[in-house]
């Protein structure tokens, strides 16, 4: 009998090259003639931003800026999610989260799509904040992760093929 083979579906993020990329923003909020007097800064704590200017537009481009430094260290936008602007007195902020792990509805989406579009021998099952695909074929775990590949609402990676 076949040994059946195995990768998990994994939604992280680098949280020091999220860092990285929020410490490089906030130095070129800093040093661009644009920004001067704007009072725009980034927070980071945790998982969770916080973007401050003292104009909507400008806090707009303070993400913007934070979206090419996440982009440029390798960081998936899927894994941003950041509110509307706010007005908070004279100035306006966004709350914006990095997202970590599968949530329960993101891994029963992404069980439906291996269940109706993947060859039939692939099997998933949920486990906590990630999936473990398992089927006898080799071959049909690359066919899945290929059709994986795409997914709009989560950034994911495949780890622990075997």
């Amino acid at each position: 009998m076949a040994k059946e083979s195995t990768f998990d579906i994994v939604s992280e993020v680098d949280t020091q090259e999220v860092a990285n990329a929020v410490n490089q923003a906030s130095k070129e909020l800093q040093q661009r003639y644009d920004f001067k007097g704007t009072g725009a800064t980034i927070e980071l704590k945790d998982n969770s931003l916080t973007l401050m200017a003292n104009a909507e537009a400008r806090v707009n481009a303070t993400l913007d800026v934070l979206q090419s430094k996440l982009v440029r260290r390798g960081i998936s936008l899927k894994a941003l999610e950041a509110d509307e602007p706010v007005a908070q007195g004279k100035q306006f902020k966004i709350d914006a989260v990095i997202k970590e792990g599968i949530d329960q509805t993101t891994a029963k989406k992404i069980s439906k799509i291996i269940r109706d579009d993947g060859p039939k021998s692939v099997k998933a099952a949920i486990q906590g904040d990630q999936l473990r695909v398992s089927s006898k074929s080799r071959d049909d775990l690359q066919t899945t992760i290929t059709l994986l590949r795409d997914f709009e609402d989560a950034p994911l990676q495949f780890i622990n093929f075997k």
